[in-house]
């Protein structure tokens, strides 16, 4: 349940959740206030919780399976601006104050009231679009939500999603070891630095890291064996053959100047123990997206901002986590 208005619903209808609240009820404003002041301890939250999983046998760094997932943003696709249309509304603004302007000169006249109050309207609106600009440049992107200049129009399947990149690194028992959210639009530069945070929140870095070709990049994989860890994760091509296509081709002598170091990964892709470990990549961390987007209701983010989606990311997959403990705990007895 992430509504805070109707988590203040169920506190004053439900024991169960009035046990939870120690007995206090705190409002929606409340509950808000208190996620928007502690995004970091509410992240160290997640990271207490897979401490103690791991004290319960769960989490094993043997091997962890990274992906991603597009969760649609707070932030309207109606209301989005490109430098073209900010530059023509910021000459619109300047047309209309100096057309206001030359009125007053004409009629000697300051125009209080309504006209006054709007005005200022456009002057405050005139400081906000140079800001916009540069964060339309710096995103890189041609278009930007004006609700939510953070998030990024993202490919999905099917077509565009306004909103971020949600990331997981689970281990083989399903638990979350690593979670981030990102505004890059690919996974492509991702794999680095997943396997960095797999490290920090567990104190030891995995044997080895599993992820699809969406995370292919070879500058990527050398950075992850330079930190000791074994990448599986497959080019395209690559991929399609593990799927059951045909072969990827040999690579000539000036492919292999190119890409220096692929024809080689691909070799190493073929191996039975690359292929076993490979395989079980989509029954282990594909579920848990399964689970927080049909079940727990995170097919779009409900703060805006990069900090505040990512917040609540921390929070949807600390109670997967504590949900995933309590379910073994009790088949374990």
């Amino acid at each position: 349940m992430t509504s805070s208005r109707r988590l203040e619903q169920r506190i004053h209808e439900d024991l169960g959740f009035r046990l939870l609240a120690g007995n206090l009820k705190p409002d929606h404003w409340t509950l808000n206030e208190f996620r928007r002041k502690h995004p970091r301890s509410l992240n160290d939250i997640f990271t207490q919780v897979v401490e103690a999983a791991r004290k319960m046998g769960m989490g094993r760094l043997g091997r962890v399976a990274v992906d991603s997932t597009r969760v649609a943003g707070n932030a309207s696709p109606d209301r989005s601006d490109t430098l073209e249309k900010l530059r023509k509304e910021r000459t619109q603004i300047r047309r209309h104050i100096r057309r206001w302007q030359k009125e007053c000169d004409q009629q000697n006249d300051d125009a209080p009231g309504t006209k006054a109050v709007q005005v200022a309207q456009w002057q405050q609106r005139l400081e906000e679009i140079p800001r916009q600009m540069e964060q339309l440049r710096k995103s890189e992107q041609k278009r930007g939500s004006r609700t939510d200049p953070e998030s990024r129009y993202l490919r999905k399947r099917g077509g565009y999603v306004l909103g971020f990149t949600a990331e997981v690194a689970a281990a083989d028992d399903h638990l979350i070891v690593a979670q981030r959210v990102h505004q890059k639009t690919t996974d492509n530069e991702s794999a680095a630095e997943m396997a960095e945070v797999v490290e920090q929140e567990c104190g030891e870095p995995p044997d080895l890291l599993v992820a699809d070709s969406g995370y292919y990049n070879m500058e990527q994989i050398q950075k992850i064996e330079a930190r000791g860890i074994e990448a599986i994760v497959p080019d395209r091509l690559m991929a399609r053959e593990l799927a059951g296509g045909p072969r990827a081709p040999d690579m000539n002598a000036r492919q292999r100047r190119r890409t220096p170091g692929l024809q080689e990964h691909r070799e190493k892709m073929r191996q039975p123990e690359a292929v076993a470990h490979y395989r079980p990549r989509k029954s282990v961390v594909e579920p848990i997206f399964g689970t927080l987007k049909h079940q727990r209701g995170m097919r779009h983010f409900r703060r805006r901002g990069w900090i505040g989606v990512s917040t609540e990311w921390a929070l949807a997959t600390t109670a997967y986590n504590l949900t995933r403990m309590f379910n073994v705990g009790r088949a374990t007895g």
